[in-house]
């Protein structure tokens, strides 16, 4: 195997999936930036902008095997974990894995599913593994979970859970192509879809071995007090209810880390906590007044203004 540096390893990542995911480089990176990280992301868009395409890309890259849950109202958590099963030659019930047992794990239109369904990703979310009758299975490494879910249509859904918004590293969008992208879109689908033919260019362990690394990138205490400042800043403010727990402090270190090192630095920088701060914490307070349909925007700008003041490190 060619050793690489994890600099390296995401370039090349970055590359491949650029390939078929068109004119969206801040996306990739946020999709790398999470899987060095070993953590997850909420895509929140309208139906139809590549969200499914660049989980697959992703999974293809990696050589890592790819799972689609299509959530629904009927779906069931046994659905996802899978099952015991009665086997009549042995005699004995033995356990049927579910589409949760894969590397990359596309949980489409997640909040069509009730929450006693959402709730079952979230063993597998924090820990990488699923408990069913008692017995725990441990889920393949990598794991990652890309969730989508569409921000302008509510009818028929269920808001996903403080607590399960607290397991995503990231909620970003994708966005609409510009003109041009889209063109070239159009050309490279006239004869199918590009992604299927997209080859591996790195292995899952490579992937494991770029997560070690990430818990190597230095951050220096006075940059750790910046994060604290922002992190109870939310806590303090009397625009939001709730702040950033201290798990999505934690997440908003370690994602901070990630992005250090695919920026090709072994240390984190003022920018990093920048860069990060919204898509890492806005999904993770809950602002006063707002209600499902609220603006995200809103609470978003909210977060932007709240971190403008706070003195960066020099």
């Amino acid at each position: 195997m060619v050793q690489r540096s994890a600099f390296e390893t995401c370039q090349l990542l970055r590359d491949n999936i650029a390939k078929v995911v068109l004119g969206k480089d801040e996306l990739i990176d946020m999709l790398i930036l999470a899987a060095m990280a070993g953590e997850h992301v909420l895509l929140e868009d309208v139906p139809g902008v590549g969200k499914t395409l660049a989980a697959k890309a992703l999974a293809h890259s990696l050589d890592a095997k790819f799972s689609r849950l299509q959530f629904t109202p009927d779906l069931l958590p046994s659905d996802i974990t899978g099952s015991m099963i009665y086997r009549a030659a042995t005699g004995e019930f033995e356990f049927s894995k579910g589409p949760i047992f894969a590397n990359v794990v596309l949980a489409d239109e997640i909040n069509r599913a009730p929450p006693r369904t959402q709730s079952a990703l979230l063993e597998a979310m924090s820990e990488g593994q699923v408990t069913v009758d008692g017995v725990t299975h441990n889920l393949p490494k990598p794991f990652m979970v890309i969730a989508t879910q569409n921000p302008f249509e509510y009818e028929g859904t269920y808001a996903l859970p403080e607590s399960q918004l607290d397991r995503f590293l990231l909620r970003t969008s994708i966005g609409y192509p510009v003109r041009e992208i889209e063109r070239s879109v159009l050309s490279t689908h006239q004869s199918g879809e590009p992604v299927n033919d997209l080859q591996s260019v790195i292995s899952p362990a490579e992937i494991l071995s770029v997560q070690a690394e990430v818990g190597r990138v230095r951050f220096d205490e006075s940059l750790t007090d910046y994060l604290l400042d922002i992190v109870n800043a939310t806590r303090n403010h009397e625009a939001f209810q709730v702040g950033v727990s201290t798990r999505g402090a934690l997440s908003f270190y370690r994602g901070c880390q990630s992005l250090a090192l695919l920026r090709g630095r072994d240390y984190v920088v003022p920018d990093d906590l920048k860069t990060l701060a919204v898509p890492a914490l806005a999904h993770r307070v809950l602002p006063e007044g707002i209600f499902q349909g609220g603006s995200r925007s809103v609470v978003e700008q909210q977060l932007a203004d709240l971190i403008e003041p706070i003195p960066v490190p020099v």
